[in-house]
Formats: C-alpha cells, sequence, structure tokens
C-alpha cells in the first residue's frame, strides 16, 4: 500500500517474482478508512509513520485492515529524531515541525492500545548516520526531509540544505528510530 502510484510501480516491479502473492493498493494512510477490513495477516512499514500527522487515525485505520492476531511492526522517526537537523532548519528561517510526528514510546503504546492491539512492545535506537562527502549530505537532507516537509522550490532546497550543513558543523546526523512490534486482538 502506498500513495504513490510510482512507488506502487516500484514494488511491482522488485516484488515481480512473488506473482499473485502480493497485492498492490493506492491509498493514503493519513486518510483512513483503508480499502481493505479485517483481511491482512501482517502490516509492515519502514521510515513512513512519522510523516502521518495523526496517530489516532493511523492506528485505528492499521487495525481495521488487520485479521484478529494480525502482527503490526514498524519503524519510523521517533522522539528527538534528527533533531539537531530540525532546530537548524527552524534557524534558516523554516518551519517543519507541523509535517510530521515524532512520538515516544509511552504515547505509541497508549496509542496502539487504545485501537486495539495488545502485544506491544516498542523501543528507541539512536543512530548516527555519517557521510564521506558533504555532497551526499546535502542529497540526504533534500531526498526524505526538506522535499516532503517544505515544498519548496528546488533550488531553494539546496540552497536550505547547505545552510543546514553549515550550521550542524559535521558530515553526520543523529538519528532517533521508533521500533515498534504489536499483535491486533
Amino acid at each position: 500500500l502506498d500513495g504513490s502510484a510510482s512507488m506502487l510501480e516500484e514494488a511491482q516491479r522488485r516484488l515481480a517474482r512473488f506473482g499473485d502473492r502480493v497485492t498492490y493498493l493506492q491509498a493514503d494512510l493519513a486518510a483512513p478508512p483503508l480499502p481493505i477490513e479485517g483481511e491482512v495477516d501482517a502490516i509492515m512499514s519502514t521510515a513512513t509513520l512519522h510523516w502521518v500527522i495523526d496517530h489516532d487515525a493511523l492506528f485505528e485505520g492499521l487495525a481495521n485492515a488487520l485479521r484478529s492476531g494480525g502482527q503490526l511492526s514498524f519503524q519510523c522517526g521517533g522522539e528527538g529524531n534528527a533533531a539537531a537537523m530540525i532546530e537548524a532548519v527552524r534557524d534558516q528561517g523554516v518551519e517543519t515541525a507541523s509535517s510530521f510526528h515524532m512520538a515516544g514510546v509511552e504515547e505509541t503504546t497508549a496509542r496502539l492500545e487504545a485501537n486495539g492491539f495488545e502485544s506491544i512492545e516498542a523501543w528507541l535506537q539512536p543512530q548516527t548516520i555519517a557521510f564521506e562527502r558533504r555532497s551526499d549530505m546535502l542529497d540526504y537532507i533534500v531526498t526524505p526531509y526538506l522535499r516532503p516537509a517544505t515544498g519548496l522550490p528546488e533550488e531553494d532546497l539546496y540552497r536550505l540544505a547547505d545552510g543546514v550543513a553549515d550550521r550542524l558543523g559535521v558530515l553526520a546526523i543523529d538519528y532517533v528510530r521508533l521500533n515498534v512490534t504489536a499483535r491486533r486482538r
């Protein structure tokens, strides 16, 4: 499931060897209900769910898609994720905090429980991403962060990323990953 038709095409290309064992759906996780209900055995997501602002609606939609006993496993940006980078962007006069939801363990656990999940394991995992070249870091700042968070024109994105990299002063970004596994009641 993805909101992007091009991402679904790429998934179909990469997963072609599984034939009709995989179903591809275009839908927006931030706008439940999802086009499936009670049919899914497992849901896995990587580096996506922090872009969905309303985690109550998100977890309700995921719970409704899962069959009873179905598994949920995800990793996304967690509380404290990329804090120095976010602050460096703010210092450049651009606010991005309303574009994502970086939740902590207690908040996530409570929201999952309230939406029908049990056997919840959640933990934060600090991780530093280091870059050999400044150009690689600038591409990384622009592609998964500034482009979706700001909506700025392309020429402004790299100018902003350059100022952010100067402010950070190192060729590294400190991340905090929120890892979660849970089972649908």
